[in-house]
């Protein structure tokens, strides 16, 4: 069993006029990687959304609660999507995990022209009948700019994204990842307001950090520098799928009477594929026959 050092702190600062949250996510980014064979593109894009939905995650009230992010796009990366709950497990895939582009004008990945054109959508499900949906245009293309946006448009909620992913010299396996956010409380100082927009106009980017090995707590110190720092909460994060047979048959179920009718009729069984963990479910002609008979039973009642 592979053992995993990921982990999330959150923490106050100026007389709890600011909350801010930090992760390293290296193993579950690498993890990310190797389940879906991603190109080093679909890495860091994946990367960067796995990070952001773990700091989300820990804003949820319930530990049944949950967040999901996902971007619908005109670049070639097509959609992405990363669910997150309070426990500190999150999952995610990106719909085409083998795009390859030029480097950017700045001769890093461009994750930017992977994404391209597009929108941002936060649901919270808190399980009450409807979820909270929040959708945005995409900002920037850009996704800790993207999700700054997002909150400060759809949250009312001045904050800070910084995201990153760094790689090891084969350019391929993952190095170091991680993220932070900070966000202001309602009747923020203006002396703290400008502090910290001071701090942020210095600071260079997540990767740098992360290439220095600096740790979560020291990314914060960076990012607050000439504040004091209360750690409340830190916490191990993992890569985790709910998948289950169970739940691939609720799959099957929604394909409707007709699929499921063709299916019988094939007497070839049926196979799902779970998008979040790649892990395959088979079922056998029979438990087909009897997921037909249990449909035509809800049809005729």
């Amino acid at each position: 069993m592979e053992e995993y050092h990921d982990y999330l702190v959150r923490a106050l600062a100026c007389n709890e006029e600011v909350r801010a949250f930090a992760v390293t996510s290296k193993d579950a980014v690498e993890y990310a990687r190797k389940i879906h064979n991603n190109s080093p593109i679909a890495t860091a894009c994946l990367g960067r959304m796995l990070s952001a939905g773990l700091m989300m995650g820990d804003m949820l009230k319930s530990n049944k609660d949950l967040v999901t992010i996902q971007i619908h796009c005109d670049g070639p990366l097509k959609h992405v999507l990363v669910t997150a709950n309070d426990n500190g497990e999150v999952k995610g895939y990106v719909s085409n995990p083998n795009v390859i582009l030029p480097p950017n004008a700045s001769g890093h990945l461009n994750v930017g022209g992977g994404i391209g054109k597009g929108t941002l959508t936060v649901i919270r499900d808190f399980g009450l009948k409807e979820p909270y949906v929040s959708t945005i245009n995409l900002h920037l293309g850009e996704i800790a700019d993207d999700l700054t946006y997002y909150f400060a448009q759809s949250e009312q909620t001045p904050s800070s994204v910084g995201l990153g992913v760094l790689f090891n010299k084969d350019d391929v396996t993952v190095k170091a990842a991680g993220g932070f956010i900070i966000q202001l409380m309602p009747h923020t100082e203006d002396s703290v307001i400008s502090k910290i927009e001071s701090n942020l106009a210095n600071f260079t980017s997540v990767t740098d950090v992360l290439r220095q090995g600096k740790s979560p707590e020291e990314l914060l110190e960076i990012v607050l520098s000439g504040f004091d720092i209360k750690f409340t909460e830190k916490k191990p994060v993992f890569f985790k799928c709910s998948c289950s047979k169970e739940k691939g048959l609720i799959v099957l179920k929604s394909l409707g009477k007709k699929t499921i009718d063709e299916m019988v009729k094939d007497n070839k069984g049926a196979e799902v594929v779970c998008d979040f963990c790649g892990k395959k479910y088979e079922y056998t002609p029979e438990e087909v026959l009897s997921l037909q008979t249990e449909t035509n039973c809800k049809q005729n009642s």
